[in-house]
Protein backbone atom coordinates (compact mmCIF):
# COMPACT_ATOMS: atom_id res chain seq x y z
CA UNK A 1 0.00 0.00 0.00
CA UNK A 2 2.88 2.43 0.94
CA UNK A 3 4.37 1.75 -2.61
CA UNK A 4 1.23 2.77 -4.60
CA UNK A 5 1.21 5.90 -2.38
CA UNK A 6 4.50 6.29 -2.85
CA UNK A 7 3.91 5.85 -6.80
CA UNK A 8 0.60 8.43 -6.92
CA UNK A 9 3.09 10.84 -5.15
CA UNK A 10 5.22 10.72 -7.52
CA UNK A 11 3.27 10.94 -10.17
CA UNK A 12 1.35 13.71 -8.90
CA UNK A 13 4.24 15.96 -8.06
CA UNK A 14 6.08 15.16 -11.47
CA UNK A 15 4.63 17.77 -13.62
CA UNK A 16 5.40 19.91 -10.72
CA UNK A 17 8.90 19.14 -10.48
CA UNK A 18 9.70 19.45 -13.81
CA UNK A 19 7.52 23.02 -14.39
CA UNK A 20 9.89 24.07 -11.24
CA UNK A 21 13.28 23.04 -12.95
CA UNK A 22 11.77 24.35 -16.33
CA UNK A 23 11.27 28.08 -14.69
CA UNK A 24 14.69 27.68 -12.49
CA UNK A 25 16.39 26.94 -16.02
CA UNK A 26 14.46 29.66 -17.64
CA UNK A 27 15.33 32.68 -15.11
CA UNK A 28 18.97 31.06 -14.91
CA UNK A 29 20.13 33.25 -16.96
CA UNK A 30 18.92 36.39 -15.42
CA UNK A 31 20.53 38.33 -12.83
CA UNK A 32 20.12 37.60 -9.02
CA UNK A 33 16.77 39.63 -7.58
CA UNK A 34 18.87 41.70 -5.16
CA UNK A 35 20.52 43.57 -8.00
CA UNK A 36 17.37 43.64 -10.25
CA UNK A 37 16.36 41.40 -13.37
CA UNK A 38 18.72 41.92 -16.33
CA UNK A 39 18.83 39.78 -19.91
CA UNK A 40 22.18 40.89 -21.69
CA UNK A 41 22.75 38.50 -24.53
CA UNK A 42 26.41 38.11 -25.87
CA UNK A 43 28.18 35.75 -27.74
CA UNK A 44 30.09 34.52 -24.52
CA UNK A 45 30.02 30.83 -23.09
CA UNK A 46 25.92 30.08 -21.81
CA UNK A 47 28.02 28.90 -18.42
CA UNK A 48 28.82 32.50 -17.62
CA UNK A 49 25.28 34.06 -18.55
CA UNK A 50 23.84 34.35 -15.39
CA UNK A 51 27.22 35.95 -14.09
CA UNK A 52 27.09 38.14 -16.96
CA UNK A 53 23.69 39.67 -16.49
CA UNK A 54 24.51 40.45 -12.58
CA UNK A 55 27.47 42.10 -13.99
CA UNK A 56 25.35 44.17 -16.40
CA UNK A 57 22.85 44.80 -13.11
CA UNK A 58 25.47 45.97 -11.05
CA UNK A 59 27.00 48.93 -13.73
CA UNK A 60 23.32 49.72 -13.98
CA UNK A 61 23.49 50.46 -10.61
CA UNK A 62 27.03 52.00 -10.43
CA UNK A 63 28.73 49.83 -8.20
CA UNK A 64 31.77 49.69 -10.52
CA UNK A 65 34.53 47.76 -8.05
CA UNK A 66 31.63 44.76 -7.48
CA UNK A 67 30.48 45.26 -11.49
CA UNK A 68 34.43 44.59 -12.02
CA UNK A 69 35.05 42.21 -9.94
CA UNK A 70 31.79 40.17 -11.73
CA UNK A 71 33.16 40.59 -14.94
CA UNK A 72 36.10 39.25 -14.08
CA UNK A 73 34.77 36.31 -12.67
CA UNK A 74 33.19 35.80 -16.31
CA UNK A 75 36.64 35.98 -17.68
CA UNK A 76 37.87 33.01 -15.39
CA UNK A 77 35.41 30.93 -17.00
CA UNK A 78 35.79 32.18 -20.74
CA UNK A 79 39.25 33.98 -21.49
CA UNK A 80 37.50 34.83 -24.93
CA UNK A 81 34.44 36.55 -23.86
CA UNK A 82 35.24 39.94 -25.21
CA UNK A 83 31.90 41.66 -23.78
CA UNK A 84 33.53 41.55 -20.03
CA UNK A 85 35.95 43.55 -21.04
CA UNK A 86 33.50 46.21 -22.69
CA UNK A 87 32.11 46.29 -18.96
CA UNK A 88 35.23 46.44 -17.11
CA UNK A 89 35.71 49.72 -19.39
CA UNK A 90 32.71 51.23 -18.07
CA UNK A 91 33.24 50.75 -14.70
CA UNK A 92 36.54 52.78 -15.03
CA UNK A 93 34.85 55.35 -16.07
CA UNK A 94 32.62 55.41 -13.46
CA UNK A 95 29.42 57.63 -12.86
CA UNK A 96 28.15 59.36 -15.92
CA UNK A 97 27.36 62.28 -14.55
CA UNK A 98 30.39 62.91 -12.72
CA UNK A 99 33.16 65.18 -13.54
CA UNK A 100 36.35 65.22 -15.43
CA UNK A 101 38.27 61.75 -15.42
CA UNK A 102 41.67 60.86 -14.17
CA UNK A 103 44.38 60.21 -16.68
CA UNK A 104 44.30 56.73 -14.75
CA UNK A 105 41.25 55.78 -14.84
CA UNK A 106 41.23 56.63 -18.80
CA UNK A 107 44.64 54.45 -19.18
CA UNK A 108 42.46 51.77 -17.37
CA UNK A 109 38.93 51.93 -19.51
CA UNK A 110 41.30 52.43 -22.71
CA UNK A 111 43.14 49.42 -21.65
CA UNK A 112 39.82 47.51 -21.62
CA UNK A 113 38.96 48.18 -24.68
CA UNK A 114 41.61 47.58 -26.58
CA UNK A 115 41.56 44.05 -24.73
CA UNK A 116 38.08 43.49 -25.84
CA UNK A 117 38.60 44.34 -29.23
CA UNK A 118 41.72 41.70 -28.98
CA UNK A 119 39.51 38.81 -27.46
CA UNK A 120 38.16 36.18 -28.77
CA UNK A 121 35.02 36.58 -31.83
CA UNK A 122 33.56 39.35 -30.97
CA UNK A 123 30.32 39.70 -33.30
CA UNK A 124 29.57 42.75 -35.09
CA UNK A 125 27.02 43.98 -32.30
CA UNK A 126 29.84 43.44 -29.85
CA UNK A 127 32.81 45.19 -31.47
CA UNK A 128 30.29 48.52 -31.51
CA UNK A 129 30.18 48.39 -27.79
CA UNK A 130 33.65 48.01 -27.30
CA UNK A 131 33.96 50.78 -29.79
CA UNK A 132 31.37 53.21 -28.37
CA UNK A 133 33.06 52.67 -25.04
CA UNK A 134 36.47 53.49 -26.63
CA UNK A 135 35.27 56.83 -27.99
CA UNK A 136 35.00 57.58 -24.26
CA UNK A 137 38.36 56.52 -23.00
CA UNK A 138 40.49 57.97 -26.33
CA UNK A 139 41.70 60.18 -24.56
CA UNK A 140 43.04 62.15 -21.29
CA UNK A 141 42.27 65.37 -22.72
CA UNK A 142 39.89 67.28 -20.24
CA UNK A 143 39.51 69.24 -22.84
CA UNK A 144 38.14 67.03 -25.05
CA UNK A 145 35.85 65.08 -22.17
CA UNK A 146 32.74 66.82 -23.65
CA UNK A 147 33.05 66.12 -27.19
CA UNK A 148 33.66 62.56 -26.49
CA UNK A 149 30.78 61.88 -24.52
CA UNK A 150 28.68 63.44 -27.30
CA UNK A 151 30.49 61.35 -30.03
CA UNK A 152 29.66 58.39 -27.71
CA UNK A 153 26.14 59.36 -27.58
CA UNK A 154 26.28 59.20 -31.18
CA UNK A 155 27.72 56.05 -31.34
CA UNK A 156 25.53 54.40 -28.86
CA UNK A 157 22.76 55.65 -31.05
CA UNK A 158 23.86 54.12 -33.89
CA UNK A 159 25.03 50.53 -31.96
CA UNK A 160 20.80 50.94 -30.98
CA UNK A 161 19.22 51.63 -34.33
CA UNK A 162 21.16 48.91 -35.96
CA UNK A 163 20.15 46.38 -33.33
CA UNK A 164 16.43 47.13 -32.99
CA UNK A 165 15.66 43.95 -30.65
CA UNK A 166 18.74 44.33 -28.19
CA UNK A 167 16.61 46.72 -25.34
CA UNK A 168 20.00 47.07 -23.63
CA UNK A 169 21.37 48.72 -26.34
CA UNK A 170 18.04 51.09 -25.97
CA UNK A 171 18.65 51.62 -22.32
CA UNK A 172 22.70 52.09 -22.89
CA UNK A 173 21.79 54.66 -25.39
CA UNK A 174 19.07 56.50 -23.04
CA UNK A 175 21.61 56.79 -20.72
CA UNK A 176 23.90 58.48 -23.05
CA UNK A 177 21.79 60.67 -24.05
CA UNK A 178 21.13 61.89 -20.02
CA UNK A 179 24.65 62.11 -19.78
CA UNK A 180 25.45 64.38 -22.68
CA UNK A 181 22.63 66.74 -21.56
CA UNK A 182 24.03 70.46 -20.86
CA UNK A 183 23.02 72.10 -17.29
CA UNK A 184 22.27 74.93 -19.15
CA UNK A 185 19.74 73.55 -21.73
CA UNK A 186 16.83 74.70 -20.31
CA UNK A 187 14.59 73.23 -22.71
CA UNK A 188 15.99 69.60 -21.17
CA UNK A 189 15.61 68.35 -24.95
CA UNK A 190 18.28 65.62 -24.08
CA UNK A 191 16.40 64.83 -20.98
CA UNK A 192 13.50 64.63 -22.36
CA UNK A 193 14.71 62.50 -25.19
CA UNK A 194 15.98 59.88 -22.56
CA UNK A 195 13.13 59.78 -20.80
CA UNK A 196 10.71 59.05 -23.43
CA UNK A 197 12.93 56.08 -24.55
CA UNK A 198 12.76 54.44 -21.60
CA UNK A 199 9.20 55.08 -20.19
CA UNK A 200 7.84 52.86 -22.33
CA UNK A 201 10.69 50.13 -21.03
CA UNK A 202 9.90 50.67 -17.44
CA UNK A 203 6.24 49.40 -17.99
CA UNK A 204 7.73 46.32 -20.01
CA UNK A 205 10.71 46.07 -17.70
CA UNK A 206 9.57 47.29 -14.07
CA UNK A 207 12.53 45.06 -12.31
CA UNK A 208 15.55 46.32 -14.87
CA UNK A 209 17.64 48.34 -11.85
CA UNK A 210 18.93 50.54 -15.31
CA UNK A 211 15.71 51.23 -16.31
CA UNK A 212 14.57 52.80 -12.99
CA UNK A 213 17.99 54.11 -12.48
CA UNK A 214 18.05 56.38 -15.46
CA UNK A 215 14.81 58.28 -15.37
CA UNK A 216 15.33 59.30 -11.97
CA UNK A 217 18.84 60.79 -13.93
CA UNK A 218 16.57 62.18 -16.57
CA UNK A 219 14.05 64.09 -14.76
CA UNK A 220 16.72 65.12 -12.63
CA UNK A 221 15.92 69.25 -12.59
CA UNK A 222 13.07 71.27 -10.82
CA UNK A 223 10.74 70.95 -13.55
CA UNK A 224 11.02 67.33 -14.28
CA UNK A 225 11.33 65.90 -10.91
CA UNK A 226 7.69 65.14 -9.96
CA UNK A 227 7.92 62.91 -13.14
CA UNK A 228 10.49 60.63 -11.67
CA UNK A 229 8.36 59.57 -8.44
CA UNK A 230 7.15 56.39 -9.98
CA UNK A 231 11.15 55.30 -10.05
CA UNK A 232 12.23 56.66 -6.99
CA UNK A 233 9.60 54.72 -5.49
CA UNK A 234 10.48 51.77 -7.28
CA UNK A 235 14.22 51.62 -7.38
CA UNK A 236 15.15 50.45 -4.10
CA UNK A 237 12.95 47.73 -4.13
CA UNK A 238 14.44 46.68 -7.69
CA UNK A 239 18.27 46.46 -6.56
CA UNK A 240 17.98 46.14 -2.41
CA UNK A 241 21.23 44.59 -1.90
CA UNK A 242 23.36 47.84 -3.73
CA UNK A 243 23.63 51.18 -2.01
CA UNK A 244 23.69 53.39 -5.35
CA UNK A 245 20.03 51.95 -5.89
CA UNK A 246 19.29 52.90 -2.17
CA UNK A 247 20.51 56.30 -2.39
CA UNK A 248 19.16 56.95 -5.84
CA UNK A 249 15.65 58.32 -5.25
CA UNK A 250 16.55 60.61 -2.76
CA UNK A 251 17.21 62.74 -5.91
CA UNK A 252 14.05 62.93 -6.62
CA UNK A 253 13.19 63.30 -2.87
CA UNK A 254 15.11 66.03 -2.67
CA UNK A 255 13.69 67.81 -5.88
CA UNK A 256 10.42 67.62 -4.53
CA UNK A 257 10.95 68.25 -0.94
CA UNK A 258 9.95 65.10 0.66
CA UNK A 259 12.34 65.02 3.46
CA UNK A 260 11.63 62.11 5.59
CA UNK A 261 12.14 59.85 2.28
CA UNK A 262 15.27 61.62 1.84
CA UNK A 263 16.45 60.33 5.21
CA UNK A 264 14.98 57.00 4.83
CA UNK A 265 16.32 56.04 1.72
CA UNK A 266 19.65 57.46 2.35
CA UNK A 267 20.58 55.72 5.67
CA UNK A 268 19.88 52.53 4.11
CA UNK A 269 22.14 53.40 1.40
CA UNK A 270 24.78 54.61 3.76
CA UNK A 271 24.40 51.70 5.98
CA UNK A 272 25.05 48.82 3.35
CA UNK A 273 28.11 51.14 1.80
CA UNK A 274 30.08 51.21 5.15
CA UNK A 275 29.60 47.42 5.38
CA UNK A 276 30.74 46.97 1.97
CA UNK A 277 33.82 49.36 2.15
CA UNK A 278 31.98 51.99 -0.41
CA UNK A 279 32.92 54.40 1.75
CA UNK A 280 32.61 57.11 -1.20
CA UNK A 281 28.86 56.16 -1.69
CA UNK A 282 28.24 56.41 2.20
CA UNK A 283 29.64 59.81 2.35
CA UNK A 284 27.65 61.16 -0.95
CA UNK A 285 24.36 59.75 0.77
CA UNK A 286 25.30 61.49 4.13
CA UNK A 287 25.75 64.44 2.47
CA UNK A 288 22.12 63.88 1.17
CA UNK A 289 21.14 62.88 4.95
CA UNK A 290 22.63 66.08 6.32
CA UNK A 291 20.57 68.29 4.12
CA UNK A 292 17.37 66.11 4.86
CA UNK A 293 17.68 66.56 8.27
CA UNK A 294 18.61 70.25 8.19
CA UNK A 295 15.51 71.22 6.49
CA UNK A 296 13.62 69.43 9.18
CA UNK A 297 15.44 71.73 11.74
CA UNK A 298 16.60 68.41 13.11
CA UNK A 299 19.94 69.55 13.94
CA UNK A 300 20.91 66.97 16.64
CA UNK A 301 20.70 64.30 14.22
CA UNK A 302 22.58 66.73 11.75
CA UNK A 303 25.38 66.61 13.95
CA UNK A 304 25.62 63.40 14.83
CA UNK A 305 25.79 62.27 11.12
CA UNK A 306 28.52 64.94 10.40
CA UNK A 307 30.18 63.42 13.23
CA UNK A 308 30.11 59.83 12.07
CA UNK A 309 31.35 61.46 8.57
CA UNK A 310 34.26 62.81 10.88
CA UNK A 311 35.13 59.30 12.16
CA UNK A 312 34.71 57.42 8.88
CA UNK A 313 37.13 60.14 7.98
CA UNK A 314 39.41 59.50 10.78
CA UNK A 315 39.58 55.29 10.40
CA UNK A 316 38.08 54.27 6.98
CA UNK A 317 39.28 53.07 4.20
CA UNK A 318 38.01 52.56 0.70
CA UNK A 319 38.11 48.91 -1.15
CA UNK A 320 40.73 50.46 -3.21
CA UNK A 321 43.14 51.35 -0.22
CA UNK A 322 42.72 54.89 -0.28
CA UNK A 323 41.78 57.44 2.86
CA UNK A 324 38.54 58.09 2.58
CA UNK A 325 39.29 62.03 2.09
CA UNK A 326 41.37 61.44 -0.64
CA UNK A 327 39.22 58.87 -2.40
CA UNK A 328 37.88 60.81 -5.11
CA UNK A 329 35.35 63.81 -5.68
CA UNK A 330 32.46 62.76 -3.80
CA UNK A 331 34.28 62.20 -0.82
CA UNK A 332 36.18 65.67 -1.04
CA UNK A 333 32.63 67.06 -1.38
CA UNK A 334 30.99 65.86 1.08
CA UNK A 335 33.71 66.15 3.94
CA UNK A 336 33.64 69.51 2.82
CA UNK A 337 29.70 70.31 2.37
CA UNK A 338 28.41 68.57 5.28
CA UNK A 339 30.45 70.55 8.28
CA UNK A 340 29.41 74.11 5.77
CA UNK A 341 25.67 72.77 5.22
CA UNK A 342 25.82 72.68 9.17
CA UNK A 343 27.15 76.21 9.49
CA UNK A 344 25.41 77.73 7.08
CA UNK A 345 21.59 76.57 7.02
CA UNK A 346 21.32 77.44 10.83
CA UNK A 347 22.97 80.69 9.99
CA UNK A 348 25.59 80.39 12.17
CA UNK A 349 28.32 82.59 10.32
CA UNK A 350 30.68 83.10 13.24
CA UNK A 351 30.90 78.77 13.06
CA UNK A 352 30.92 79.34 9.06
CA UNK A 353 33.84 81.61 9.08
CA UNK A 354 35.86 79.45 11.14
CA UNK A 355 35.77 76.39 8.86
CA UNK A 356 39.17 74.95 7.94
CA UNK A 357 39.48 74.58 4.49
CA UNK A 358 41.19 71.17 2.83
CA UNK A 359 43.13 71.30 0.17
CA UNK A 360 42.14 69.56 -2.89
CA UNK A 361 44.25 70.35 -6.41
CA UNK A 362 42.26 67.73 -8.51
CA UNK A 363 38.87 69.53 -7.86
CA UNK A 364 38.90 73.03 -6.87
CA UNK A 365 35.37 72.94 -6.84
CA UNK A 366 35.06 71.03 -3.72
CA UNK A 367 37.94 73.14 -1.94
CA UNK A 368 35.74 75.78 -2.88
CA UNK A 369 33.05 75.08 -0.55
CA UNK A 370 34.67 75.91 2.28
CA UNK A 371 36.15 79.27 1.07
CA UNK A 372 32.46 79.87 -0.12
CA UNK A 373 31.18 79.26 3.20
CA UNK A 374 33.60 81.28 5.36
CA UNK A 375 33.17 84.47 2.93
CA UNK A 376 29.73 84.25 3.60
CA UNK A 377 30.07 83.55 7.28
CA UNK A 378 32.24 86.23 7.86
CA UNK A 379 30.28 88.98 5.98
CA UNK A 380 27.02 88.05 7.40
CA UNK A 381 28.74 88.29 10.99
CA UNK A 382 30.13 91.87 10.21
CA UNK A 383 33.80 91.51 9.54
CA UNK A 384 34.23 91.95 5.55
CA UNK A 385 37.87 92.49 5.55
CA UNK A 386 38.54 88.73 7.21
CA UNK A 387 36.32 87.45 4.03
CA UNK A 388 38.04 89.66 1.78
CA UNK A 389 40.86 86.32 1.45
CA UNK A 390 38.31 84.16 0.98
CA UNK A 391 36.49 85.53 -2.24
CA UNK A 392 40.13 86.25 -3.57
CA UNK A 393 40.66 81.95 -3.13
CA UNK A 394 38.02 81.31 -4.97
CA UNK A 395 38.55 83.49 -7.69
CA UNK A 396 42.11 81.60 -7.65
CA UNK A 397 39.90 78.23 -7.78
CA UNK A 398 38.01 79.74 -10.28
CA UNK A 399 40.96 80.13 -12.33
CA UNK A 400 42.01 76.79 -12.23
CA UNK A 401 38.59 75.54 -12.83
CA UNK A 402 39.22 77.39 -16.43
CA UNK A 403 42.67 75.95 -16.45
CA UNK A 404 41.48 72.51 -16.12
CA UNK A 405 38.54 73.54 -18.79
CA UNK A 406 36.32 72.34 -16.81
CA UNK A 407 33.55 74.85 -17.76
CA UNK A 408 30.59 73.82 -15.61
CA UNK A 409 32.48 73.83 -12.33
CA UNK A 410 34.34 76.76 -13.07
CA UNK A 411 30.61 78.54 -13.54
CA UNK A 412 29.84 77.41 -10.48
CA UNK A 413 32.78 78.80 -8.40
CA UNK A 414 32.81 81.59 -10.27
CA UNK A 415 28.93 82.26 -9.04
CA UNK A 416 30.24 81.43 -5.50
CA UNK A 417 32.74 84.15 -5.63
CA UNK A 418 29.78 86.79 -6.76
CA UNK A 419 28.01 86.37 -4.29
CA UNK A 420 30.23 86.08 -1.85
CA UNK A 421 31.99 88.90 -3.37
CA UNK A 422 28.36 91.15 -2.99
CA UNK A 423 27.93 90.30 0.69
CA UNK A 424 31.17 91.37 1.53
CA UNK A 425 30.22 94.69 -0.23
CA UNK A 426 26.49 94.92 1.57
CA UNK A 427 28.57 94.50 4.70
CA UNK A 428 31.14 97.11 4.29
CA UNK A 429 28.08 99.57 3.59
CA UNK A 430 27.97 99.67 -0.34
CA UNK A 431 24.79 98.48 -0.26
CA UNK A 432 23.45 99.48 -3.88
CA UNK A 433 25.85 97.69 -5.54
CA UNK A 434 25.61 94.46 -3.73
CA UNK A 435 22.10 94.26 -4.51
CA UNK A 436 23.04 94.68 -8.26
CA UNK A 437 25.59 92.23 -8.21
CA UNK A 438 23.71 89.74 -6.20
CA UNK A 439 20.55 89.99 -8.45
CA UNK A 440 22.76 89.11 -11.43
CA UNK A 441 24.32 86.36 -9.06
CA UNK A 442 21.05 85.05 -8.57
CA UNK A 443 19.98 85.31 -12.64
CA UNK A 444 23.52 83.42 -13.16
CA UNK A 445 22.74 80.72 -11.54
CA UNK A 446 19.17 80.41 -12.31
CA UNK A 447 20.82 79.46 -15.98
CA UNK A 448 22.25 76.41 -15.11
CA UNK A 449 21.94 73.72 -12.41
CA UNK A 450 23.36 71.47 -9.83
CA UNK A 451 25.37 68.68 -10.48
CA UNK A 452 24.66 65.36 -9.07
CA UNK A 453 27.00 64.96 -6.81
CA UNK A 454 25.22 67.45 -4.16
CA UNK A 455 21.84 68.16 -3.34
CA UNK A 456 21.49 71.46 -3.71
CA UNK A 457 24.29 74.67 -3.40
CA UNK A 458 25.20 75.62 -0.10
CA UNK A 459 23.47 78.78 -0.55
CA UNK A 460 20.87 79.72 -3.45
CA UNK A 461 21.95 82.29 -4.73
CA UNK A 462 18.23 84.00 -5.02
CA UNK A 463 17.31 83.20 -1.63
CA UNK A 464 20.91 84.95 -0.77
CA UNK A 465 19.32 87.73 -2.72
CA UNK A 466 16.26 87.66 -0.33
CA UNK A 467 18.24 87.82 2.70
CA UNK A 468 19.97 91.04 1.40
CA UNK A 469 16.61 92.89 0.35
CA UNK A 470 15.31 91.50 3.58
CA UNK A 471 17.91 92.99 5.63
CA UNK A 472 18.03 96.09 3.41
CA UNK A 473 14.80 96.88 4.61
CA UNK A 474 12.50 95.97 1.45
CA UNK A 475 10.66 93.36 2.38
CA UNK A 476 8.04 92.94 -0.36
CA UNK A 477 11.21 92.64 -2.59
CA UNK A 478 12.89 90.44 -0.59
CA UNK A 479 9.04 88.22 -0.25
CA UNK A 480 9.42 87.84 -4.52
CA UNK A 481 12.81 86.54 -4.50
CA UNK A 482 12.58 83.70 -1.32
CA UNK A 483 8.93 82.66 -3.10
CA UNK A 484 11.07 82.14 -6.12
CA UNK A 485 13.29 79.75 -4.51
CA UNK A 486 10.65 77.87 -3.12
CA UNK A 487 9.47 76.85 -6.47
CA UNK A 488 12.29 75.73 -7.76
CA UNK A 489 13.91 74.42 -4.39
CA UNK A 490 10.23 73.24 -2.23
CA UNK A 491 10.17 73.16 1.12
CA UNK A 492 13.77 74.53 2.01
CA UNK A 493 13.87 75.76 5.18
CA UNK A 494 15.51 79.07 5.29
CA UNK A 495 13.58 80.08 2.14
CA UNK A 496 10.05 79.84 3.45
CA UNK A 497 11.62 81.03 7.24
CA UNK A 498 12.81 84.17 4.87
CA UNK A 499 9.34 84.42 2.97
CA UNK A 500 7.56 84.17 5.95
CA UNK A 501 9.83 87.38 7.43
CA UNK A 502 9.40 89.54 4.61
CA UNK A 503 5.74 88.61 4.88
CA UNK A 504 5.35 90.01 8.36
CA UNK A 505 7.64 92.46 7.96
CA UNK A 506 5.93 93.79 4.70
CA UNK A 507 2.69 93.62 6.91
CA UNK A 508 1.07 90.83 5.31
CA UNK A 509 0.21 88.90 8.50
CA UNK A 510 -2.31 86.10 6.77
CA UNK A 511 0.95 84.91 4.62
CA UNK A 512 2.98 85.24 7.21
CA UNK A 513 1.13 83.13 9.28
CA UNK A 514 1.11 80.27 6.35
CA UNK A 515 4.91 79.98 5.70
CA UNK A 516 5.00 80.06 9.58
CA UNK A 517 2.90 76.83 9.47
CA UNK A 518 3.81 75.25 6.94
CA UNK A 519 7.33 75.49 8.40
CA UNK A 520 6.32 74.29 11.53
CA UNK A 521 4.46 71.05 9.86
CA UNK A 522 7.48 70.21 7.95
CA UNK A 523 9.74 70.40 10.63
CA UNK A 524 7.17 67.92 13.45
CA UNK A 525 10.11 66.26 14.82
CA UNK A 526 12.88 68.92 15.29
CA UNK A 527 13.98 69.78 18.40
CA UNK A 528 14.23 73.20 20.60
CA UNK A 529 17.50 74.14 18.75
CA UNK A 530 16.46 76.71 15.87
CA UNK A 531 15.36 80.22 17.04
CA UNK A 532 13.67 80.29 13.68
CA UNK A 533 11.38 77.23 14.36
CA UNK A 534 10.44 78.42 17.97
CA UNK A 535 9.77 81.56 16.74
CA UNK A 536 7.79 80.44 13.85
CA UNK A 537 5.80 77.90 16.43
CA UNK A 538 4.35 81.37 18.38
CA UNK A 539 2.93 83.08 15.21
CA UNK A 540 2.12 80.26 12.91
CA UNK A 541 -1.31 81.03 14.52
Amino acid sequence: MRRVVALCMCIVLAPVAAWAQAEQHQHSGMAPKDYGTVDFETSCSPATKAKFNEAVALLHSFWFQESRDAFNEVLKADANCAMSHWGIALTYWGNPFAGQRSPQAIANGKAATDKGLATGMPTPRERAYLEAVGILVSSNDVTTQRQRVLDYEKAMGRLSVANKNDVEARIWWALAVAQAASPTDKTYARNLQSAEMLEPLAKKMPKHPGVAHYLIHAYDVPALAARALPSARSYAGIAPAVPHALHMPSHTFTRVGFWKDSVTSNEKSAEIAEKTNGLGEAMHARDYMTYAFLQMGMDSQAKTNQEHVMRLVASGTTGGNQSAAGAGPTNTFALAAIPARYAMERQQWAEAAALEPRPAPNTPYTEAITHFARAIGAARAGRPADAAKDVEKLAALRDREIEMKDEYWAGQVNIQRLGADAWVMFAQGRKDAALKQMRETADMEDLTDKAAVTPGPLAPARELLGYMLLEGHQPKEALVEFEAVMKKEPNRFLAIWGAGKAAEAASQNGKAKTYFKQLVEMCQDAGTERPELQYARRHAG
